[in-house]
């Protein structure tokens, strides 16, 4: 998994459905810098994510497979959206984001998130200790 450090969940509340039981924090300069660059498919496996915060957007520069990315405003509402965004691209950056979820390829679409959806993201806390 990328980036050591803080793990929680982001649940989206609109839809009533988890987006990533085993997600990673990058604050650091260096962590967000690297995202999911060496990673592999089965690392980055359903049920994972890497919030990247700040950002306002990202890259998908030596990556082997695609990813979905959830660009956030402050409140944690979806204000853009890039599905199965291919490996050596890079993404649009959006000013009024805060931070950047990156999910695995087709999340978005077995979750139906939508903009406007608002995601719930826990630091320390598992799946396991938020009940649904």
């Amino acid at each position: 998994m990328p980036a050591p450090g803080t793990t929680g969940y982001a649940f989206n509340r609109t839809r009533q459905v988890y987006l990533a039981t085993k997600l990673s924090v990058a604050r650091t300069h260096w962590s967000r810098l690297l995202g999911l660059m060496g990673e592999n498919r089965e690392s980055f496996g359903p049920g994972h994510g890497l919030w990247i915060v700040p950002s306002r957007g990202v890259h998908t520069f030596a990556m082997r497979f695609p990813i979905d990315v959830v660009y956030l405003d402050e409140g944690k509402t979806v204000l853009h959206l890039e599905k199965n965004l291919s490996p050596w691209r890079v993404a649009p950056v959006r000013m009024r984001a805060t931070s950047v979820l990156e999910l695995p390829g087709n999340t978005l679409n077995s979750t139906g998130t939508l903009l406007g959806d608002e995601i719930e993201i826990v630091e320390g806390q598992t799946r396991e200790d938020h009940p649904a």
